[in-house]
């Protein structure tokens, strides 16, 4: 029997994908890494047989925002504002990381991010502090078999970097980094994640872009998620030097008003939202309507497990709840009840599958279940899921009851790397002291120069002078 060549029998498959639509019994056969048929029933007699009856098989999920890096630190950001997190993640702790450190991160994140089902991941990286490190969290993701669109940060934590004396040192290993991953058939592909704008000179910024169009490369950035402030800002600015482009991530976006989202649209732009953090430290609600009502496809991320949860389940449930009420207050103010729903369970795992695609330029290959497409399948629930027993409803089930646990198996690229629960060829319980020893390294080192870490870290701290400063930065785009 050919060892490439696998039948995933009887299940409901929800392909999303318009013309298939759903099959309430159905077959996919998978050849290699490709989806060969998708069939009410697909006769073949030498593929390995996986039953999947009374489960749901659909495309892998996509998270379009993951700072992996900090897995190790899962939790620690519990009770941080957004400054907490700039002063004590970006300037305390990322120093702190080792190139190891940042292996071991990723490499766990992404595979806490496939026992959810998510099978694409943008990882932004912005934890760079030697070139080793580029090379560390590259190399973490590609042990864990996670396809990722890996995005490069720029951002400094240090004022001081011997390894990268200059912003042109870190453009220069940004293009060694996507020069050394050129692959047709990699599943890691690299983009870049640029500093925030206004934090560094506006010169910066536009090299940071020009670099990775140049090299033809996707980019991703935090935009319009401080409010009360210039940091995050700029999308005039960049719409007024034709910066702007469909090959950009925009994350949050959570205090643009009605002009800029105006141009994110007109310029083919996509958007991440992460309903987890957003609605935790103080970001504002999310921006799945303003999404609808420009015409962009909004998608999800978990953004930071040092805050909270690694599955895109619990993003499409805050999202889509968020949302709703979003919409239903309009009614409620006036005293009545809403008629019928705006958006719909599919709604939400369209977010959470192809519109995350197409965001990272992958919605040719992944996204939905199409012969010819990869073979990025998850198979949720089946006859001892309480979550799916009984299943009137099976896209409910998936957006409303799902977890990870629900997750039987997961597919990429052909390859079977998690069989019924488990996830394949990991030796987690080693992994995981050694996650251990990494995160007691990392706080020890931070709590030598802050004994009291990682309490509050910003309270007390003025950020005037820090605005100051940036203030002058987004005001030489106008010059």
């Amino acid at each position: 029997m050919p060892q490439d060549r696998t039948l995933i029998r009887g299940g409901y498959v929800v392909t999303m994908d318009d013309a298939l639509g759903d099959l309430p019994v159905g077959d996919v056969l998978v050849e290699g890494s490709s989806i060969a048929a998708i069939a009410p029933s697909v006769d073949v007699s030498d593929a390995r047989v996986i039953d999947a009856r009374g489960a749901v098989v659909m495309p892998g999920l996509v998270d379009t925002h993951r700072h992996t890096w900090q897995t190790q630190m899962r939790g620690i950001c519990a009770d941080w504002t957004l400054n907490d997190y700039f002063l004590g993640m970006r300037l305390m702790i990322s120093p702190a990381y080792a190139a190891d450190d940042v292996y071991v991160g990723n490499y766990l994140g992404a595979l806490e991010a496939i026992q959810s089902g998510v099978t694409t991941l943008l990882d932004f990286s912005h934890c760079n502090n030697t070139p080793e490190h580029a090379d560390a969290a590259v190399a973490g993701l590609e042990a864990a078999g996670v396809r990722a669109l890996h995005c490069y940060g720029f951002f400094a934590s240090a004022r001081v970097n011997a390894a990268f004396p200059t912003h042109a040192a870190r453009l220069a290993d940004f293009e060694r980094v996507v020069r050394s991953h050129v692959s047709a058939d990699a599943l890691v592909t690299i983009g870049s994640a640029l500093t925030e704008v206004a934090t560094i000179p506006w010169a910066d910024t536009v090299a940071e872009i020009d670099v990775t169009r140049r090299l033809g490369a996707r980019m991703v950035l935090h935009t319009g998620c401080q409010w009360g402030s210039v940091v995050t800002m700029g999308v005039e600015e960049m719409h007024a030097h034709a910066l702007l482009g469909p090959d950009q991530v925009h994350v949050h976006c959570n205090t643009l008003d009605a002009r800029e989202w105006q141009m994110l649209a007109r310029a083919g732009a996509k958007v991440s939202i992460s309903p987890e953090t957003e609605l935790n430290m103080g970001m504002g609600h999310p921006v799945v309507g303003t999404c609808r009502d420009h015409g962009i496809h909004p998608t999800l991320s978990c953004d930071i497990v040092s805050l909270n949860s690694g599955d895109l389940f619990t993003q499409m449930r805050l999202a889509l709840a968020s949302a709703r009420c979003a919409d239903n207050d309009r009614c409620n103010r006036s005293g009545a009840m809403p008629q019928a729903l705006t958006i719909t369970a599919r709604d939400a795992l369209r977010w959470a599958t192809l519109y995350g695609a197409e965001a990272c330029g992958l919605d040719a290959k992944i996204g939905s279940l199409r012969p010819g497409k990869q073979a990025d399948i998850i198979v949720v629930g089946g006859p001892d899921s309480l979550a799916f027993r009984p299943r009137p409803e099976p896209v409910g089930n998936v957006v409303f009851h799902a977890t990870a646990h629900d997750v039987r198996d997961v597919f990429i690229a052909g390859r079977r790397v998690k069989e019924n629960g488990v996830l394949v060829g990991v030796d987690l319980s080693r992994l995981l002291d050694r996650a251990e020893g990494s995160a007691a390294r990392i706080l020890a080192t931070v709590r030598t120069a802050s004994p009291t870490f990682p309490s509050r870290p910003a309270a007390g701290t003025s950020f005037e002078g820090f605005e100051e400063v940036a203030r002058r930065n987004l005001s030489s785009a106008h010059r």
